[in-house]
């Protein structure tokens, strides 16, 4: 975190460096560029005639002590989400290659279950009839019914087994974005204090 701090901070003085006196001595940002505190959202201006040097500086030092303070890491969150998103989509991927498999597997019951039933109504109607054919036919139709019937409970199941587990990613994701957003509202308040008590103006 102080690494990636310190890099932000002599980009900014690399990028002000070039300025004219008199955009200095006002506090003005270069055109173009975003101070530490404006990729956060956070408006600061230098009420003591700070230069953009001096503010860089003191936005990194404030960041740094609002992490500390605080625990919370706006930047980590970032990472967090997006990592957040990709479990996200690959869940309903793997949800929807279960649907998939499922509708798959449900068109061939009918088939194999009249198959096996054929062969049992065979068996049947020969020792009760002596007659395989009527038995077997009886038996295919049997058989598919009761196939078909066990795989729609078997998709009922998992579909709704799948939906489950889509409510709960989702109201995993909702309670995980409430309590970012908490932490970041935390962070924000204690990053104002610092640059409030170094003379800068701090809106968000």
């Amino acid at each position: 975190m102080n690494t990636r701090i310190a890099v932000i901070v002599a980009l900014m003085t690399v990028c002000t460096g070039a300025l004219p006196a008199q955009a200095q001595q006002t506090g003005a940002a270069p055109a173009g560029a975003k101070s530490l505190a404006a990729t956060l959202n956070i408006y600061v201006f230098p009420t003591a005639g700070q230069t953009p040097e001096q503010q860089s500086t003191d936005e990194a030092s404030c960041y740094s002590w609002a992490v500390q303070n605080t625990g919370s890491d706006p930047f980590e969150f970032q990472k967090q989400a997006q990592q957040s998103q990709q479990q996200a989509q690959q869940s309903q991927q793997q949800a929807q290659q279960q649907q998939q498999q499922i509708a798959e597997a449900g068109k061939g019951a009918g088939v194999k279950g009249a198959v096996g039933g054929a062969a049992v109504g065979a068996l049947i109607g020969e020792i009760a009839s002596d007659d395989p054919g009527e038995g077997a036919a009886y038996g295919a139709a049997a058989g598919a019914v009761l196939s078909r019937h066990r795989t729609r409970k078997a998709q009922a199941q998992a579909s709704q087994q799948v939906e489950q587990q889509s409510q709960q990613a989702q109201q995993q994701a909702q309670q995980s974005q409430q309590a970012t957003a908490q932490q970041i509202e935390n962070f924000k308040k204690a990053f104002s204090v610092c640059l409030e008590a170094s003379k800068y103006l701090v809106k968000y």
